[in-house]
Parts: structure tokens; sequence; C-alpha cells
């Protein structure tokens, strides 16, 4: 109810009068069941345009941290993740990436929208980087299309490291549904998994026409710290 209540009466109106996003492709969003929505990550706002511009509720999977945080500053980000349907996972991999592909699976079960950042982590200079294959499994697992989104401007509207976003318009992008149903059964092959994750990957840098880098965000901010979170 409070998420509706932020998204239709409080912030979703004032953030849409004041940043006037444009929006292409509304009508591909599927009208019922289980889907992926999977974007390209330039900014934290990412989370919270896209799903203003969404009929249905969407939930996204996010890093642990930002829901332990302490003192203020830890309140109003947990606040912030809940009210923009964000759920918890650990990223340390092992166990925990198999935790995370079942709460995902849930959400899906459920025939709700599950929201993906398939590069794992925001890009630190605008490029796009390589996909990481956990959201190929998923769509297999769970049987069910992934719709590709670009979302256009986030970063120059709030650069990493900034605390509040700046007066520009942002775009989104909102392609076709994309349909792996003839991989299934194959989750399982590592090959097929990397063959959908660049397939998707394809998709969403064709909308967005951002420049491809065909190695993992995460390698980049290793080398760049000033951009690192």
């Amino acid at each position: 109810m409070f998420y509706w209540f932020m998204k239709y009466l409080v912030a979703g109106p004032i953030l849409k009068t004041l940043f006037r996003p444009w929006v292409v492709g509304q009508e591909n969003i599927p009208k019922a069941g289980g889907a992926i929505i999977a974007s390209n990550h330039l900014s934290v706002i990412d989370s919270v345009f896209l799903p203003l511009y969404l009929d249905r509720r969407i939930s996204f999977l996010a890093k642990s941290e930002y829901f332990t945080g302490k003192g203020i500053k830890g309140w109003v980000t947990r606040m912030f993740m809940k009210t923009t349907g964000q759920l918890p996972i650990d990223r340390s991999g092992g166990k925990a990436s198999e935790a995370s592909l079942l709460t995902g699976l849930r959400v899906l079960g459920g025939g709700d929208l599950l929201g993906i950042y398939p590069e794992g982590t925001r890009s630190p200079d605008g490029k796009m980087y390589r996909g990481r294959t956990g959201v190929a499994r998923m769509v297999l697992e769970a049987g069910v299309p992934i719709v590709p989104i670009a979302m256009v401007d986030t970063d120059k509207m709030m650069p990493i490291g900034t605390r509040l976003p700046r007066f520009r318009r942002i775009g989104i992008i909102i392609g076709k549904p994309l349909d792996f149903s003839r991989f299934e059964g194959m989750e399982g092959d590592r090959f097929i998994l990397r063959s959908i994750t660049d397939e998707l990957m394809y998709e969403m840098q064709r909308l967005s026409k951002q420049e491809y880098v065909d190695v993992y965000a995460t390698s980049v901010k290793g080398k760049t710290p000033t951009l690192s979170r």
C-alpha cells in the first residue's frame, strides 16, 4: 500500500512534474504474469524513475548492505530501498548467489515483475559492461520473458558521488520482450547462459547507444577507486 501511495500520490507526481522524463515503448511491458525487466545501470535513480512508468509493481534485487546501514543515513537508505520495491540480496557468491536466485524465482513464480541490472553494478563511466549470466539462468528456470530497458542520461542527472539530482530530462526506452524458451531445460549449460546474456546485452546496447566494453564493470571500478562505491 505504501508503495502505491508514494508512486501515485506523493513522489511520483512530484518527480514527473520536475524532471519530465520521456518514455518510449511502455506497451512492451507484459500486462500479466512473471517477467524480468533488465536494464542498464547508470545511476542510483534508475530504480526510482523506471517504476514510475510501469503500471505494475516491480521488485529489484539490491545488495544487502543498503538495508543494514546505521544512523539517520542508514535509516533513510533503508526506507528508500523498501519504498522503491527493492529486495536485499547477498552478493558474496556461493550459497549467497543461490539465495539471490531463489529470491528472484519467488518473485517471478508469484507472477510479478523482477528488475535486474545484468551488469551487476552501476557503470563507472557511462559505458555498458559485460552482463553476468545469473539473469539468463533465472530466465530459463522461471520460464519467463525478459524485457530489455535503456535508461538514458540518468548518470548526468545524478552522477556517482552526488547526493542530489540535477534538473535535466532523462529518457526510458522499453524494448520488446525477448523469448528464450527455445533453451528450456538448458540452464546448466554455461555456454547457453553466456549466449543468452550476450544477446540481452546486445539488445540493451542497441537501445541505449552506449559504448560496449566486454569486461565486467566491477573490474573497472577496482582500477578507478574514486568512482567506486
